[in-house]
């Protein structure tokens, strides 16, 4: 393995610290993982140019939360510098072209075949005034029929125009209809939102009143609560900073959500069946967490501590 550079080592620091692993940057960023290594590694030479080394780095700073400006000046010795490299290839190209000699032979030769090539354009022109004049004779004969088959054409034009008005008018009258059972059918959806709404607003108030959740025990990165006095467990996650790994587990390992929480987006949690959840959060700047629609603080400083474990017991109210 190739030593690390300084940048590297800054940058490799920076991603264990928010929990991230080469396969979640790799996500983030939609840079393959090999180039994420050979960044931290300093192994430029796997990159498909030295443009792709600045712009990769770049990306790999803004993943991570980190200022790109104050990482390109501080380690301008370890990341090269875009240049240009191809130019003395290309004058090349262009010197060889220009000292290729012009030969007349082509010239003299050109003037043999121009007899041929006028006697082939009249021949063209020739054919070209044939096709137009029968065109015009053609389209003369195409009028005096057309004017005569006027008065027949009129009558089944005003036939057509009955019948086109009749289609028109029952199509009119089916959309018609049809626009009125889509209007009762999404007026019937939305009064069923709202029903449901309604009832969950309610349950989460009346549960909200009793509910209890408080810390049992909190050591390293990890915290416990336990959560009772509630006959429902509803958990709500949002990332309104950045994007951050969520894992969210009951207590017999059984994953419910692992994946990247997407900046702004929001995910939900029906675990009233469930004893015990666990939520990995790998970047908790800025991550909410609610229980049961109501907000809870995260155990720990998300300056201080990025990476945050949170387990949550719950006891229904029934079983108490």
């Amino acid at each position: 393995m190739l030593a690390l550079t300084e940048l590297g080592q800054r940058l490799r620091q920076e991603r264990e610290s928010k929990g991230l692993s080469l396969e979640d940057l790799q996500k983030l960023t939609k840079i393959q993982k090999r180039y994420l290594l050979g960044i931290e590694e300093g192994n430029y030479e796997v990159m498909p140019g030295k443009f792709y080394v600045r712009a990769f780095i770049k990306q790999y700073c803004e993943a991570i939360g980190l200022d790109t400006d104050a990482i390109f000046e501080e380690y301008k010795s370890d990341i090269p510098s875009t240049q240009t490299e191809d130019i003395p290839q290309q004058l090349s190209r262009v010197r060889s072209r220009k000292e290729i000699p012009q030969h007349t032979k082509g010239v003299s030769k050109a003037y043999d075949y121009l007899p041929t090539v006028l006697v082939v354009a009249g021949v063209v022109v020739v054919g070209i005034i044939i096709w137009v004049i029968a065109q015009n004779i053609v389209s003369d004969k195409n009028k005096e029929q057309a004017n005569q088959e006027a008065p027949n054409s009129e009558v089944q034009q005003s036939n057509t125009q009955e019948e086109t008005n009749e289609t028109t008018a029952k199509n009119d009258n089916s959309t018609s209809e049809d626009d009125q059972s889509a209007a009762d059918k999404k007026e019937k959806e939305k009064a069923e939102k709202e029903k449901a709404a309604k009832e969950k607003a309610a349950k989460e108030k009346k549960d909200s009143g009793k509910q209890e959740y408080k810390e049992v025990q909190k050591t390293g990165r990890s915290a416990t609560y336990a959560l009772s006095g509630t006959d429902a467990f509803n958990l709500e996650v949002t990332s309104t900073q950045a994007d951050t790994w969520l894992d969210v587990k009951n207590g017999k390992g059984n994953a419910f959500f692992s994946s990247i929480l997407k900046k702004g987006e929001t995910k939900e949690f029906d675990l009233t069946k469930e004893n015990e959840a666990r939520v990995n959060i790998g970047y908790s700047p800025g991550v909410e967490l609610k229980v049961n629609g109501k907000a809870v603080d995260l155990p720990f400083d998300s300056s201080k501590q990025v990476r945050q474990v949170v387990t949550i017991q719950y006891q229904p109210a029934e079983a108490q």
